[in-house]
């Protein structure tokens, strides 16, 4: 079930709280002393079931299905259904960009990168380029649309920080 050794650190100083946290491959647990061992293997068992279920979740492949699937969710959420478009793909040949919009084609492109990404990061990306749908040009109306998605700030700031550690502007 796990690739990990579970380190377990009781004190006396802790009352109440059990708390966990991965070093590497190891699972350091902290928990008070006089928690019985029936009581703290029940809740390691928990966690690492929730550990497991997470790590699954993580693999989830994204695939262009899936974009499309995150694309009409969001065009319902930020966009009241009002969008359309002909494709919605995942791009290997984008290198510089997260995404590009051919309004008149009503097409978007995800660069492939995105997948590796937060979804709530590759979701603010999917909504900026749907806003290219209303708006081709990044003018005020444009950035009133994308501000809808409540993460919008965040997200940018977490791809500027990501550009600035790539070395890219």
């Amino acid at each position: 079930m796990n690739n990990y050794e579970i380190v377990i650190r009781r004190s006396a100083r802790r009352k109440k709280t059990i708390q966990a946290k991965m070093k590497g491959n190891v699972m350091m647990v902290m928990a008070p002393a006089t928690i019985s061992n029936q009581e703290l293997d029940e809740y390691i068992f928990r966690l690492r079931a929730k550990m497991a279920k997470k790590k699954n979740e993580n693999k989830i492949s994204r695939s262009d299905s899936h974009l499309n699937d995150r694309a009409r969710y969001l065009n319902q959420k930020y966009f009241n259904g009002a969008l359309s478009w002909n494709d919605i793909s995942y791009s290997q040949r984008q290198t510089k960009r997260y995404g590009s919009c051919t309004s008149s084609h009503k097409t978007i492109r995800i660069s492939s990168k995105t997948k590796e990404l937060p979804q709530w990061v590759e979701d603010y990306v999917i909504v900026h380029e749907m806003a290219h749908l209303l708006e081709p040009h990044h003018g005020k109306n444009f950035w009133k649309l994308v501000r809808n998605y409540p993460l919008a700030e965040r997200a940018i700031g977490f791809l500027m920080a990501l550009d600035t550690m790539k070395g890219r502007k």
